[in-house]
């Protein structure tokens, strides 16, 4: 909806960002100036609430420090010397230099890399599809970010969905299960205030006492990568003490008896040596969920950041399918519901156009490990880079293979952003990416069951352009004509939607409820995704993956199980930042000047081991790189744990040009294409006292 008053043009819209709460938003210009974004107060689930982050959104779309035209590079890569151009001088150098390298390598020497800087559905990915696949280019596979997940899920439900999170509300009994909730999901807290006003209790696992552990009213603490562990001695006391229902376990699940038979021997007592927790808590966690009629577990992503990434939610996934909790509103488990978006009313397979390749298979190349993909290939080598929707130098672990590979003189990277991003500096050309009050998108949500609707509040500042219109400009820059490499933005909208789907009330109120979600209880009656719509306690399917075929803990390789002298510490990468979302503020004014540290936080004993103290300086480093930062002491976290948040660019982080991620593993999740950055191990050595 958009209407015009006086000079004063409002309009209706939806956060993009890489947050599970997608919030609707109402933006205001005057004389074509964004001058106001407030959160909208008819929205079902935000409430008319945003967050630190977007209530300086103003700033962020007016700042000098935005990309506003083409950039050159004209200094050494890395030191970010650019020169303004124009856009026919930028495009045909991209040309030229991707031509060259198409034929000396073949398209294959391409791979666009993305991620979710925009969640919005047409700018995040859509007309890029047509056009690499006309250049024939690698394509990228795996994701950081939520794959590892549904992989996980899948292989005990045959498909994603699990419940819808707002229905935290009616549980008895709740587990937030690594994840941060008041910090990462703040809008879904006070549905889980809800659920404790009507007698539900609170408990957060986590392996970091967080923000959210502290307005719990049980916390429990187990080490990095041991939950599947501690689920495996949880559903032993259940089993054992017959806290089943048998009934729905013996209608909707296969594999049971083979399931008991497994955890016969993984007791409380077993779970403390893997997991650290006491037996006698795992106890009292079992019993109290499985006493509860509509126990809910709610997790994200961050789980699946280990080794065992996808055994995590895997093994999740069988509790309130032995307790029978998806019987009853408020049961069940919610991961992500981004899912159900795209099982009637939004489709992202229409911008595939395969028609437009040569019909030869292209080659896959995983996003998290970039810079191995940057480093090692040579046959053949990855010679043109394409970055959008995301700053991988900071984002991806092992980032120092990252930086390695942009260092490369023989490797031309093409760039869109709005800021100069720590990645942006290593680029041969950047072009100025709109921001959301720019930009014209549907927004699907992984958080709830609303899709939002975002109409421009401006037109971009400068010479910047949607993501969609970069392609485009592109495409006829290359000299191709097919018209799916032209299509309008409004085209793309309308071909995404399923045609029930009311635009007319999306665009008046800036959501729509999403089909078939109005009584969510995915698996009241089973149902599951599966080829005889059961629950897989057991997947034999799993063991052709190489797979065990049951819910299993294998310790990570590089974890405190496996701590070596070199390396005995293990390394934790919070998001800690009121106002950061992954990176994508942490280079602005009004954020990071508003944040403390970034510091190296440890354990009061493990600083005393190495003759350190609050307030020196210290180096925390591994075979990948290394940092020096300020000690902080604190109580947040066990023995044998150290802490550095993630998100801060390189410039915050000291004086190496490093940051975090240069010391995270960039190792496989054991399915799904993830990554294992929480399976870090690291020493800490004294460097010098903090001036």
């Amino acid at each position: 909806m958009t209407t015009v008053e006086n000079r004063r043009t409002t309009v209706l819209g939806t956060c993009h960002h890489d947050c599970p709460d997608t919030c609707g938003w109402i933006a205001t210009a005057e004389d074509g100036v964004l001058i106001e974004v407030k959160g909208n107060p008819d929205h079902p689930y935000s409430d008319g609430q945003l967050c630190p982050k977007i209530n300086r959104l103003v700033h962020r779309v007016n700042s000098d420090d935005r990309i506003l035209t083409p950039l050159i590079r004209s200094g050494p890569k890395g030191t970010g010397q650019f020169r303004e151009s124009s856009w026919e001088e930028a495009l045909n150098l991209v040309v030229e230099r991707t031509n060259a390298a198409r034929a000396e390598f073949g398209g294959e020497t391409i791979l666009p890399w993305n991620s979710a800087g925009t969640q919005g559905h047409i700018q995040e990915s859509s007309l890029d599809r047509a056009l690499f696949t006309k250049l024939g280019s690698s394509r990228q596979t795996g994701s950081i970010c939520g794959v590892a997940t549904g992989a996980g899920m899948a292989m005990t439900y045959g498909g994603v969905h699990g419940a819808d999170p707002l229905n935290v509300e009616h549980s008895d009994f709740v587990i937030l299960w690594a994840t941060n909730t008041k910090l990462t999901n703040r809008h879904l807290w006070p549905y889980v205030q809800k659920a404790r006003e009507r007698g539900a209790p609170i408990v957060v696992i986590d392996s970091m006492r967080t923000m959210t552990a502290d307005a719990a009213d049980i916390f429990i603490q187990p080490l990095p990568g041991t939950d599947v562990a501690l689920m495996l001695a949880v559903m032993h006391v259940l089993i054992a003490e017959n806290l089943i229902d048998h009934e729905y376990v013996n209608s909707h699940a296969d594999g049971f008896g083979e399931l008991a038979e497994s955890v016969a021997e993984k007791t409380p007592e077993w779970g403390e040596t893997q997991c650290g927790v006491a037996a006698e808590e795992i106890r009292q966690l079992a019993r109290a969920y499985g006493g509860a009629s509509a126990p809910f577990i709610r997790t994200l992503i961050g789980a699946e950041h280990h080794e065992s990434g996808a055994m995590f939610y895997r093994t999740i996934a069988c509790l309130p399918v032995l307790t029978g909790a998806w019987r009853h509103l408020g049961g069940g488990v919610a991961r992500s519901c981004g899912s159900l978006q795209y099982v009637d009313d939004v489709s992202s397979s229409v911008f595939d156009h395969p028609h437009l390749g040569d019909g030869s298979p292209r080659r896959g190349l995983p996003q998290p490990q970039l810079g191995r993909s940057l480093t090692t290939l040579d046959d053949p080598p990855v010679s043109v880079l394409f970055v959008w929707g995301g700053n991988p130098l900071n984002s991806l672990p092992n980032a120092a293979a990252t930086r390695r590979g942009l260092e490369r003189d023989d490797l031309f990277t093409v760039v869109s952003e709005q800021m100069m991003t720590d990645t942006a500096r290593y680029a041969d050309v950047v072009f100025p990416a709109a921001t959301q009050t720019e930009n014209l998108d549907i927004v699907p949500s992984w958080g709830h069951l609303w899709l939002g609707y975002n109409e421009p509040a401006t037109a971009p500042r400068g010479e910047a352009v949607a993501n969609t219109e970069l392609w485009r400009r592109l495409s006829r820059a290359f000299g191709f004509t097919e018209p799916e490499l032209f299509l309008s933005d409004e085209e793309l909208i309308d071909a995404a939607l399923a045609p029930h789907v009311d635009r007319d009330a999306l665009r008046r109120d800036g959501f729509v409820r999403i089909s078939g979600t109005t009584d969510h209880l995915p698996y009241a009656d089973g149902g599951f995704g599966t080829h005889n719509g059961k629950a897989q306690l057991a997947n034999p399917l799993m063991e052709t993956m190489g797979l065990p075929s049951l819910p299993t803990f294998y310790t990570p390789t590089e974890s405190m199980g496996n701590a070596t002298a070199a390396y005995p510490l293990h390394l934790l990468t919070p998001k800690k930042q009121l106002r950061f979302l992954n990176t994508t503020y942490s280079g602005s004014a009004g954020h990071v000047d508003r944040e403390r540290g970034p510091f190296l936080e440890m354990d009061a004993a493990d600083a005393e081991t190495r003759g350190l103290q609050a307030g020196d300086m210290a180096r925390v480093f591994n075979d990948r790189g290394e940092l020096e930062l300020e000690v902080a002491i604190t109580d947040r976290l066990r023995p044998g744990l150290v802490s550095v948040p993630w998100g801060f660019w390189a410039a915050n982080y000291g004086s190496t040009g490093a940051v975090v991620n240069d010391l995270t593993n960039d190792g496989d999740t054991d399915w799904g294409g993830g990554a294992a950055y929480g399976d870090t191990l690291v020493d800490v050595q004294p460097c010098r006292r903090a001036s």
